[in-house]
């Protein structure tokens, strides 16, 4: 078999055990990890387009999963050494590391941002991104989550969050922050819609 075949064959494979993965983990701790699958690649790359590679300082991501938006930044041009990864749970955790070696993966509750990044982020965050099922959670949480958020990130930066619901995952009405959201992403199971929120 030609080599660029065999790696093709190799990624599908990488991709059928990520599903897998994903699934049990679902199945295990359904609210945990929020998704049946990991997100597609249409999600990833939209998620992805609105990281400003040329912005400085660290990107942060939270529930990365197997690590398919983690792809999709590292294609967008951020280097790895700049992903801190925030990852529940520990099984995602090693396979972040080894995919993935020159990034930080913090193993914690990103819901208790604040208390867990505190020795990782010395210098205001470049982007935040989420995959975190927000909605599953109280109101309060989601608002302490962005309110954190906000005080990790540069002025303007933005926190990205994607969500399968119809509405906003954080009610702009309560954020006091700028919101805007993607088109639906028909190309996802099931398909889904990215929020953007930035300070004002």
């Amino acid at each position: 078999m030609p080599s660029h075949s065999l790696a093709r064959a190799e990624k599908k494979n990488l991709r059928l055990d990520d599903q897998v993965q994903f699934i049990r983990s679902w199945i295990e701790k359904p609210l945990s990890t929020g998704a049946v699958m990991p997100s597609s690649k249409a999600l990833a790359r939209t998620m992805a387009s609105y990281v400003d590679p040329a912005s400085s300082g660290p990107v942060i991501e939270l529930g990365p999963g197997t690590g398919p938006v983690t792809e999709a930044l590292v294609k967008r041009g951020i280097d790895p050494s700049r992903l801190i990864l925030v990852e529940f749970n520990p099984d995602f955790c090693a396979l972040l590391r080894a995919r993935y070696p020159a990034a930080t993966v913090v193993q914690g509750d990103a819901y208790r941002l604040r208390g867990l990044l505190e020795t990782f982020v010395r210098e205001p965050a470049a982007a935040m991104v989420s995959g975190l099922p927000l909605v599953t959670k109280p109101l309060r949480t989601r608002l302490r989550l962005i309110g954190d958020a906000m005080n990790l990130l540069k002025p303007g930066a933005p926190f990205i969050q994607f969500t399968y619901a119809m509405s906003a995952p954080i009610p702009k009405a309560h954020t006091g922050i700028k919101a805007e959201s993607s088109e639906l992403i028909w190309m996802n199971l099931p398909p889904a819609r990215v929020w953007i929120y930035r300070g004002k």
